[in-house]
């Protein structure tokens, strides 16, 4: 039996490249005899194309794209008339036994649409900063922030709205923004400028998704942030109220009472 605290060990993964790429003129990649290494590839701007169970697809926004080693391989961007230039994505090329080890956990699509988190392009981000370096990056570090990309990446997807309806995605979409800025002062008009809707249609849209309203999300996450602050910080509660976004000492002991029933600074002396 594994010992408690004991951590479990992560086969590595040999990222090989990974970059956000922005095209402008036609591009065309293909691999026709089988990819040797993993891709993984999110478009995040424009149409492009590439194939997926042997049809050449359209690739838009938020569509994640999976492929294993002996996989064909065809992205065409730049082909499709009418498509507005330029495509940009992000993409991972790695192998090695961790990847085999995710790719093998449970079968995943080829083709997903997911909302686009911004947590998930951080990642991604960090991934493509390390391997930049002249040294071409720890690979330690590089094999931990796939694997948190991953975890990420099988998130998005367990969360994705495929399936349902357009709506069912733009909830999500809000949904992930106010838990990004939930510690900023955030208004109606903001989550329903994200995904391009009115503020009465983001309301409805969230409350009959989610059963709470966007208002009372927000809350939640703040509250729950300050749970955690006032488990294990030594910020003072007037400190705390701002820095969870609550604002005000007194609004932060009216919602706290109403949800926990005992004010912040009974439970913090009671802990």
């Amino acid at each position: 039996m594994m010992a408690k605290g004991a951590s479990v060990a992560m086969n590595p993964i040999n990222v090989q490249l990974s970059e956000f790429s922005r095209h402008e003129e036609p591009f065309h990649q293909v691999y026709g005899s089988g990819l040797d290494t993993y891709i993984i590839r999110l478009q995040v701007e424009g149409i492009c194309q590439a194939l997926v169970h042997g049809e050449m697809r359209e690739i838009r926004p938020g569509d994640l794209l999976l492929f294993q080693p002996g996989d064909i391989y065809d992205l065409r961007i730049g082909y499709l008339e009418g498509a507005p230039q330029p495509s940009g994505d992000y993409y991972v090329m790695s192998n090695g036994p961790g990847m085999r080890e995710w790719w093998d956990q449970k079968k995943r699509p080829t083709l997903t649409k997911i909302a686009e988190d911004n947590r998930l392009k951080t990642v991604w981000y960090q991934i493509i900063l390390e391997k930049r370096r002249l040294d071409g990056g720890n690979p330690n570090i590089a094999s931990s922030l796939v694997w948190s990309l991953l975890m990420l990446i099988d998130r998005a997807i367990e969360e994705s709205p495929e399936g349902q309806s357009p709506l069912a995605f733009h909830a999500l979409r809000m949904r992930q923004y106010i838990e990004e800025h939930a510690a900023e002062p955030l208004t109606l008009d903001q989550v329903a400028q994200h995904t391009g809707l009115s503020v009465s249609r983001a309301v409805h849209l969230f409350k009959a998704q989610f059963g709470v309203s966007i208002i009372g999300y927000a809350q939640q996450l703040r509250l729950s942030h300050a749970i955690k602050l006032l488990d294990h910080s030594p910020m003072s509660l007037e400190q705390i109220a701002a820095e969870t976004g609550l604002g005000s000492y007194a609004y932060f002991h009216r919602l706290f009472r109403e949800r926990y029933g005992i004010s912040p600074g009974a439970y913090r002396k009671k802990r």
